[in-house]
């Protein structure tokens, strides 16, 4: 089920436990491998990535904006604090142009080459990707061989595909930001972008905030559905991707500009009330006078409740009857599901604050009234049929029918989720609707996206608005099976997070912080790296895959985990208060210069940072943004071994640099909600 209109947000609580924290000098030492296998292709306007068709090429930032901002962090190397939170990361003070992604730019140059080499293909939209091996240039074209395919055997002047490379390479526009291109294989064009070009991005970043480089969707207001846990019942384990993905992806999108909506479909309605509220009136008939101390614990409560339920058929009788005056608006009734609902809001408050998780509560009981009216257009259009009693919706693909109507006249999880898409169409006006839940609600969403396409609420492929399910995998324990206690209950989330926090303060006081830091900053440390580890170790994943939670694995200082890259954060801003220069004063000399291969290929992953995030929100896939800031991190790493920093002759440039570094990765780490982690 998926919650009505409260707000939470908060700071976090967390743990880990790290055989080896690194100190600055042994960390330059470090530098792990990886890959650039996040890197994805965009062909612009092409079938293959519709979500980017309709990019505008040029945007201005309104005075203000929702979303990632562009701090830039002038603390970098001042700053006292132990971990704080990031500022939203995309509003800014100035008009600032926005030109989109790098690839995007390029794939723009190169749809004007492609019109003067095959006039007659107008419709060929560029396939521009970053090379894989940085020898053959920054970025490539491949086009050459499908234009042969449809080409070949026709009245043409090119011979093979290496002819058409030749040709759109020659036919590419003059530019500010392309140096060379060569031809490679059967047409491939690479491509080298200007390193001054590169330069100069990074440092107009730097003055203008992260947030000019916030990627261009064709989107402007979107409902991202998530978390959404049921009401009398303990969020655990099972809610934890829900939420941590959904969050990212509310975060990227509001990156880029988009006003989102959060929101927390929780499952406040339905028959369950009816019992719940019936024992509640049979076990304490004074219940108003006692408060919450009626229920006490909320899970037990409803375990009682449930086993009353299903042995006592009077009892189930009442509870029956329950549900007819708590729907029919009766004052008691109405009175104690409230109870019973505010004292899960609390419990789920709890979970939310740890995470910083906020979300607009608009659940099943928000869409009620809506749903007669929603139900009788739907009538009108005729796709209402009765099938046994029951009156259902019949799609496409699907043996039986969707249920809209159960054949006790009752409304279901279909009628609510129809509902609630023409809800936020009609009355939110959202242009993307996404749900985020485990894949096993995949079937469910498919019949519903179908149904609401026979209405006409969705309309073909490529148009507003447009409605996508994001589906995730299970978390797994050690032993393969569905995350559980010793005594086979599901995980309280929670206690989850308490003891990632709780692990990670009693590494911080092995390590002696207790004695360097106040309590406070000991408890901020220890909520951003248990809080953080549990976090990205969920995110880094491929979300349709299973993953295994493995508080060892997620909490170790090496490899792709937050505390190594948390850590790697500190470091830099180490360095940066060690240099003790003010780097805003640095700022003005506009010296940054690449330099150094290292150099090079540092600025050059900054870069990309736009297109990485564009791929993850238009792919719903956070994990590669985890892979991409892994890889910078990495990156950093060797320019740090190879490149000295503090008292070279290159110390302004490469300061400078190091700062575009941590205002890059803190721009990841809020698209995750980590919360960075400023000192060792």
């Amino acid at each position: 089920m998926r919650l009505s209109s409260f707000v939470v947000a908060s700071a976090p609580t967390s743990t880990f436990r790290a055989s080896a924290f690194f100190a600055p000098a042994a960390a330059a030492s470090f530098t792990p491998t990886f890959t650039s296998s996040l890197v994805s292709t965009v062909v612009v306007g092409s079938n293959l990535n519709p979500v980017l068709r309709g990019l505008r090429p040029r945007f201005v930032l309104p005075k203000l904006s929702r979303g990632v901002s562009s701090w830039t962090s002038p603390m970098a190397s001042t700053t006292t604090s132990v971990s704080e939170p990031v500022p939203p990361t995309g509003a800014t003070e100035k008009n600032v142009e926005i030109l989109g992604s790098v690839r995007q730019q390029l794939a723009n140059l190169m749809k004007e080459s492609l019109r003067a080499t095959v006039p007659e293909l107008s419709e060929e939209e560029p396939v521009v990707s970053a090379c894989n091996n940085a020898k053959h240039g920054d970025y490539q074209c491949n086009n050459a061989m499908g234009i042969f395919s449809k080409i070949k055997g026709k009245s043409t002047t090119y011979k093979n595909p290496n002819s058409i490379g030749q040709a759109i390479a020659k036919n590419i526009p003059e530019s500010t930001f392309v140096e060379k291109t060569s031809i490679a294989g059967p047409g491939f064009v690479n491509i080298v972008l200007r390193t001054d070009w590169i330069e100069n991005r990074i440092y107009q970043m730097l003055v203008n905030g992260v947030g000019t480089w916030a990627p261009v969707l064709p989107v402007t207001k979107a409902v991202v559905d998530f978390s959404s846990p049921n009401i009398a019942k303990e969020m655990h384990v099972g809610h934890l991707r829900s939420t941590i993905i959904g969050d990212s992806l509310a975060r990227m999108l509001e990156f880029c500009h988009v006003d989102v909506l959060r929101r927390n479909h929780v499952g406040d309605w339905g028959t369950q009330f009816g019992m719940l509220i019936e024992y509640l009136f049979e076990q304490f008939p004074n219940w108003e006078d006692i408060g919450d101390q009626a229920i006490g614990d909320l899970q037990a409560f409803y375990k009682a409740a449930k086993l009353k339920f299903d042995d006592d058929a009077d009892f189930k009788a009442k509870a029956q009857q329950a549900v007819v005056s708590l729907q029919g608006g009766d004052e008691q009734y109405r009175a104690a599901w409230q109870k019973i609902c505010d004292i899960s809001r609390r419990e789920f408050d709890q979970v939310y604050k740890r995470l910083r998780v906020t979300l607009e509560e608009k659940g099943e009981s928000f869409y009620n009234p809506y749903i007669p009216d929603v139900v009788q257009q739907l009538r009108e259009k005729n796709l209402i049929e009765e099938s046994e009693g029951a009156q259902v919706i019949k799609v496409d693909g699907f043996e039986i029918p969707l249920i809209v109507i159960k054949r006790d006249g009752g409304f279901n999880y279909a009628t609510t989720d129809l509902t609630a898409f023409w809800y936020r169409k009609n009355v939110e006006k959202a242009e993307w609707i996404i749900y985020v839940t485990d894949v096993g609600q995949a079937q469910h969403f498919d019949m519903v996206f179908k149904a609401l396409k026979l209405a006409g609420w969705i309309p073909e492929e490529g148009q507003l608005p447009k409605a996508k399910h994001i589906g995730f995998g299970l978390v797994l324990g050690a032993d393969g099976k569905r995350f559980r206690t010793r005594s086979s209950e599901v995980v309280r989330l929670v206690d989850l997070l308490d003891e990632a926090k709780n692990r990670s303060k009693d590494e911080l006081v092995n390590r002696g912080k207790d004695k360097e830091w106040s309590a406070e900053e000991l408890e901020a440390a220890s909520e951003a790296l248990g809080y953080g580890a549990v976090k990205y170790a969920d995110l880094k994943n491929n979300r349709l895959t299973n993953y295994t939670f493995d508080f060892e694995q997620m909490l170790d200082v090496r490899g792709n985990t937050a505390v190594y890259l948390l850590y790697t954060h500190a470091r830099i801003c180490s360095i940066l208060r060690n240099s003790k220069k003010d780097i805003e004063e640095l700022k003005k000399s506009n010296s940054l210069a690449l330099t150094h291969p290292s150099e090079r290929q540092l600025g050059l992953h900054l870069v990309r940072f736009a297109e990485v995030v564009e791929d993850s929100v238009t792919n719903f896939l956070p994990n590669a943004l985890c892979e991409y800031l892994y890889s910078l991190a990495g990156m950093y790493t060797e320019f740090y071994t190879n490149c000295k920093v503090i008292e070279s002759e290159e110390e302004t440039s490469r300061l400078l640099l190091c700062e575009a570094t941590v205002v890059v990765m803190r721009a990841c780490f809020s698209l995750l909600g980590i919360t960075p982690l400023y000192r060792l």
